[in-house]
């Protein structure tokens, strides 16, 4: 698993390379990538407890 900082970093990559709009395809990749960065954020909490 990628930590957080890794994929907030893809996301805003993500961002930049869209010019601030997102296409659809653009749209559910960063989707997926949320999901993976709430999880990534969730594993830290977890192991920090």
């Amino acid at each position: 698993m990628r930590s957080a900082a890794e994929v907030n970093e893809q996301i805003r990559a993500l961002w930049l390379r869209a010019g601030g709009t997102l296409s659809a395809q653009e749209r559910a990749e960063y989707e997926l990538l949320v999901v993976e960065w709430a999880a990534a954020i969730r594993s830290a909490v977890i192991k920090a407890a």
